[in-house]
């Protein structure tokens, strides 16, 4: 049996996802693993059983016995690296978001169209057990036409920090990291309209909040109160060319009793609910009905989601499938995030058409 030899790019905290994913898959083997940081680089490829170690990223991708990559480092290197590993004939699959900026997507989309390798997109949520069963509801018509969606990830107190808090390496705040993850769950299950307009608003208006005690989050390795230059809050209504629309917001810091995650969709013969807890809704014989499923996971199962998603790239390196998430999907996906941030930016609703952003 053929096995994909993989290499890790970058091992911050979500790296862990992917070694531990490959590690449990069969056709996979991990051979090599980077950082800056080459000592803990050599204790994650201790810990995995990878055989090689590099503090360069340019020395694996120049190693022949390398057949893919996970890239897993910060944002504003995701298409300099992509981009790289797709010249020296790698299979790519990087961790959301495709780039930091559209310019930079779409330099990433023409190397795989050059390269003629394997890109997938870390969209992890598209992976999960439940969105593939409510996938095969809607793709029957058992909810009819999805004319509109809404989703919130409000953290009332969850900024990182770090490189997450510093735009020149991030890009931006809770709409780049967490925000993607929901915009493209809905845009994808909404059956990947196509964009016509998009308003959307950012606030800087509270800050990390570092001040605040008796309270815990997650801090990165690099935290750093007195560095912050991204969005505390992001919203958006985001039109598509068949008349449906979705409505977004997400926070790293909010004025709020608690966290509080929302994904539903309304269609014409009936809508879902994904989050907090998986549910279907719909009418037989003229009476509405809440349809619990019967699953492993009530919600988001982050384990099985990243083993999916692994297992689904090496099938696709091995030719055996498409990705799920491609690169066309992370291109589509820069083109509205980088829209809601211009959009507040100019208080103004911005414009779409089929290949480009009207501003």
């Amino acid at each position: 049996m053929r096995k994909i030899k993989i290499g890790i790019i970058g091992t911050g905290s979500i790296s862990d996802a992917h070694l531990q994913s490959y590690e449990q898959n069969d056709r996979a083997d991990l051979t090599a693993v980077c950082d800056l940081n080459e000592e803990r680089a050599r204790l994650k490829a201790k810990k995995y059983g990878a055989a090689k170690v590099y503090s360069d990223y340019r020395e694996l991708l120049n190693d022949d016995e390398i057949d893919a990559v996970s890239i897993c480092t910060w944002n504003n290197t995701h298409a300099e690296i992509a981009i790289a590993a797709l010249e020296n004939g790698k299979h790519v699959l990087v961790e959301k978001p495709l780039s930091k900026t559209l310019d930079e997507a779409l330099k990433v989309k023409k190397a795989v169209e050059n390269s003629g390798k394997v890109l997938q997109v870390g969209f992890v949520r598209r992976y999960d057990n439940n969105i593939h069963i409510l996938k095969k509801f809607i793709d029957n018509g058992d909810l009819g036409a999805i004319y509109y969606a809404k989703a919130s990830s409000l953290r009332r107190l969850g900024n990182p920090g770090g490189w997450f808090s510093d735009k020149d390496i991030s890009g931006g705040g809770p709409l780049l990291d967490i925000g993607v993850h929901i915009i493209d769950l809905c845009w994808y299950l909404m059956g990947r309209p196509k964009v016509k307009s998009i308003s959307g608003n950012t606030y800087s208006q509270l800050g990390n909040r570092s001040n605040i005690q008796n309270l815990s989050f997650y801090k990165a390795a690099d935290y750093n109160p007195t560095k912050n230059t991204i969005e505390d809050l992001a919203n958006a209504i985001i039109r598509f060319d068949n008349g449906a629309s979705l409505v977004v917001d997400v926070s790293y810091t909010l004025h709020a009793q608690k966290d509080e995650s929302i994904i539903k969709l309304y269609g014409d013969r009936g809508g879902a609910e994904i989050d907090p807890e998986f549910k279907i809704i719909t009418e037989k014989y003229n009476t509405i009905l809440n349809i619990t499923p019967q699953v492993d996971s009530a919600g988001f199962d982050f384990t099985s989601g990243f083993q999916n998603e692994i297992d689904g790239f090496i099938s696709s390196c091995l030719g055996e499938a498409e990705p799920l998430s491609s690169v066309d999907d992370g291109v589509e996906m820069m083109k509205i995030l980088t829209a809601i941030y211009e959009s507040s930016k100019k208080g103004s609703e911005i414009q779409f058409d089929i290949e480009k952003v009207q501003i």
